[in-house]
């Protein structure tokens, strides 16, 4: 009874240590994650989020934890863990970077760009941005993002696997890839604002060419910004859809870096 008792404690040690290893991952995560990793997010809602993360990840990697754990320890571990973590929330969060960049550059092209949003606890973003950034993560809550991120990060064992270093060379390659990515995501989105705009600019030249004495400026910029604003109100939910359809394709996570 005693040697079985003490085998008892043995195993219930090592789960608690590994079960620490997955939560030093998440918790790295959950510093950028959409939704959750938000500013304006109370700090004691993260940590809940990461522990309910923790308790459903760990069943499906305990094998691989387990593993390494024991031929690693724990100390070794928790380098690549931390990496590990903050590359899948940088990737998370790139697509919300794409949004405000969507928004920037829409609003740009419109003459919007000087009226500011706030309430997400961020440097000031143009309110373009910010309705769609809101917007996006409104949605992907509804579309089950808290499925998507467990899904991803049971995923991520097999990207990043426990024990395993993480060379600089190939994170930098996989880097690449998903900021590119993401920019040309957001320049995408904001097409049809820049069609919108060089169609306008273009007209605009031809009326000054036609009638130089008329201010055409005086005429035009009322008019850019009100049709930004009805552009905005007819294209925003297929922005945000094209947004939600890619960025859940993208964070299923496959395995190996690219």
């Amino acid at each position: 009874m005693n040697a079985l008792a003490e085998q008892l404690v043995a195993l219930s040690q090592d789960g608690i240590w590994v079960i620490a290893l997955v939560f030093v991952r998440i918790s790295a995560a959950m510093a950028l994650l959409p939704a959750f990793g938000e500013q304006v997010t109370p700090m004691r809602v993260k940590l809940a989020a990461a522990i309910a993360f923790a308790l459903i990840v760990t069943p499906a990697v305990m094998p691989h934890m387990s593993q390494a754990y024991a031929q690693q320890g724990w100390i070794s571990l928790l380098a690549t863990e931390v990496t590990a973590g903050l590359a899948i929330g940088i990737l998370f969060r790139l697509f919300v970077i794409a949004l405000q960049i969507a928004g920037t550059v829409a609003a740009q092209a419109t003459s919007l760009s000087q009226i500011f949003g706030g309430g997400l606890g961020t440097e000031p973003q143009p309110a373009m941005s910010t309705l769609l950034v809101v917007a996006g993560l409104c949605l992907a809550v509804m579309a089950g993002l808290h499925i998507r991120v467990a899904e991803a990060l049971i995923m991520s064992y097999e990207v990043f696997p426990a024990g395993q270093s993480i060379l600089a060379a190939d994170l930098t390659r996989w880097g690449i890839a998903q900021i590119a990515q993401a920019f040309s995501l957001g320049l995408t989105l904001a097409m049809p604002f820049l069609i919108a705009s060089a169609i306008y600019n273009l007209a605009l030249g031809a009326i000054n060419r036609a009638m130089p004495q008329l201010m055409v400026a005086l005429v035009g910029a009322p008019a850019i910004s009100l049709g930004g604003l009805v552009l905005l109100m007819i294209v925003a939910p297929a922005m945000i859809s094209v947004w939600l359809a890619v960025f859940f394709d993208a964070i299923q996570m496959q395995p190996g870096l690219p």
